[in-house]
Parts: C-alpha cells; sequence; structure tokens
C-alpha cells in the first residue's frame, strides 16, 4: 500500500462528556507497513470508543473512522444479527442492502461459518450480493461477543485484490476492540 497522508479527526472522551466539543487533529501518514497502520489505528479506535459501550454509536465511529482512515474503500460498515437475519446497521460509503440472509453473499457467509472472508474478486464469488456495483473485492469479519454471533463488519474496495493477510489481522484486531468496548445489542 503506498504512504499516504491522512488526516483523522477524533474526539477524547472527556472532551465529549463535557460538551465543549473541541476537536483535535490527528495528522498521520499510513505507512507502507500496514500492521504499523493497523497498530496505529487501532489505539486511535480504543481512545475513540473508552468510556461508552452502546453498540449504534460505537458501530458508528467505528466505521466512520476505518472509511476515513483507509484507502480505497468505497464501504465500510456494520450488519447486525437482528431475529435470524443480518440488517445494515451504521456504515459510511453509498446507500445499501439493508438485509441479507445468513449463508448467502459474503456477509452471510461469514456469520454463517462465523470467520473472517476474505475475497480478491467479489465477481468470482459464487452468490455474491452486489449492493454496489463499483465494488470489486470484499473483506467481512465477524463480530462475536461472548460466543454470540452480533452481526459483521464489512468493507469494501472498488479496487481488485485491496485486502489481505495483513488487512485481515488488522481489521480482526479492530474488531476485538469494538467487541471489548461494546455491550450486546
Amino acid at each position: 500500500m503506498p504512504a499516504a497522508t491522512l488526516k483523522w479527526f477524533f474526539w477524547t472522551p472527556h472532551i465529549l462528556s463535557s460538551h465543549t466539543a473541541n476537536m483535535f487533529e490527528i495528522k498521520s501518514t499510513l505507512p507502507a507497513d500496514k500492521p504499523a497502520a493497523y497498530a496505529e489505528l487501532a489505539t486511535l479506535l480504543q481512545g475513540l470508543l473508552t468510556g461508552e459501550t452502546d453498540f449504534i454509536a460505537n458501530a458508528a465511529n467505528t466505521a466512520a473512522l476505518i472509511f476515513n482512515a483507509l484507502p480505497e474503500l468505497n464501504w465500510a460498515g456494520f450488519y447486525r444479527l437482528v431475529e435470524g437475519e443480518l440488517v445494515l446497521g451504521p456504515f459510511q460509503g453509498k446507500p445499501a442492502c439493508v438485509r441479507l440472509q445468513l449463508g448467502k453473499g459474503v456477509c452471510g457467509t461469514a456469520a454463517q461459518q462465523r470467520q473472517t472472508v476474505l475475497v480478491p474478486d467479489v465477481h468470482a464469488f459464487p452468490g455474491h450480493i452486489a449492493c454496489d456495483a463499483a465494488s470489486r473485492s470484499e473483506i467481512v469479519v465477524p463480530v462475536i461477543k461472548d460466543g454470540r454471533l452480533l452481526g459483521v463488519l464489512d468493507l469494501d474496495s472498488p479496487v481488485l485484490s485491496r485486502f489481505d493477510a495483513a488487512d485481515q489481522a488488522g481489521l480482526e484486531r479492530l474488531v476485538a476492540i469494538f467487541v471489548e468496548a461494546t455491550a450486546n445489542h
């Protein structure tokens, strides 16, 4: 991944809770070293979620942070498990499919198998559900807390083979931080 300068906007919980709404800007260079970039992103996410346990609030901030921090994404967000199906949750990007069946498409497959599914070319994935025709590659990480599937984190890219093992490890770490901070919904 080429180096890119990113501007991350980040609020600390004590600033938000005091209603001063001051924000400070963190300028960071995303290194070619993906593990280092994800480690930095993990630190930011931990700070962002500290003190908040609401699933929707944490999912919204997690999706926004990922979408704005990682290059070459056209969608980043959550699907929540509701009464046996995946229902659209907080996300960044174009409008998306609202309901997905377990076992169908990349999201449903990751949820049913309870493991990350990394797809270099979505057009080669049997049963792919095209919510955005511009998407070429996808990675979906299941969100599991105390053995219970809560949903999935889904990232799409218009770039073929955008995601690799380093992305998978980094995103699984971000989901673990999200799960640790968030109460069951």
